[in-house]
């Protein structure tokens, strides 16, 4: 494996690239990363699809980066192993941080199961511009729904490190601030317009 580069030899080109707040106003709007997490099954990625299309209907510019589809590129070298998890969501929130600085709303769907990945995420973006959203559902809710098959296959032995049977999911602390929806608790429309409502004051100039 190559070895990293040394910070002495970097020479960073931030003072010179077109600047954040240029980039906003051509867009109209702000960039944020809204990142929902919870369980396999939870309805994150269907909720962060819905809300992606609402919003570019509405006229914002918007990317979805969602677990699997980032495990098929970019960290399709890394398992579920705590350590390959955390470096799961580093890698996530660096390249949401760049989506962000070019003043588009990014749309995070991972499970990000413990707080100190929420926080890691958070430090990398920006407070100001994370939204943490937690998609809420009992293990289960969502081993009934098992939209995937992973909890059956997890149940026969299948699937190892399984997030909130084998490896810990953690719900956000009071503190943490979080946006809270329950699927279980309110249809999908109702549950999407309430998740509309409170970003976009968040994402308009």
């Amino acid at each position: 494996m190559p070895t990293p580069a040394s910070q002495a030899d970097l020479h960073p080109i931030f003072d010179r690239v077109l600047d954040r707040a240029t980039k906003e106003a051509r867009l109209r709007q702000h960039g944020r990363a809204l990142w929902l997490y919870g369980l396999s099954g939870s309805g994150k990625s269907t909720l962060a699809v819905a809300l992606e299309r609402r919003l570019h209907a509405e006229g914002f510019t918007t990317h979805l980066l969602d677990g699997d589809n980032v495990r098929t590129g970019l960290n399709r070298d890394l398992g579920f192993a705590d350590a390959d998890r955390a470096e799961n969501i580093r890698r996530v929130a660096e390249a949401a941080k760049l989506f962000v600085q070019a003043g588009v709303v990014v749309l995070c769907a991972f499970i990000t199961p413990l707080r100190a990945h929420r926080r890691l995420a958070r430090e990398i973006i920006g407070a100001d511009d994370f939204a943490e959203i937690y998609v809420a559902a009992s293990f289960e809710t969502c081993a009934r729904r098992d939209p995937k098959g992973l909890y059956a296959k997890a149940g026969a032995g299948g699937v190892a490190q399984f997030t909130g049977r084998d490896s810990a999911f953690e719900p956000p602390a009071d503190s943490d601030g979080a946006l809270v929806l329950d699927t279980e608790a309110a249809p999908p429309a109702v549950t999407l317009d309430r998740l509309h409502a409170a970003v976009l004051p968040r994402l308009r100039p």
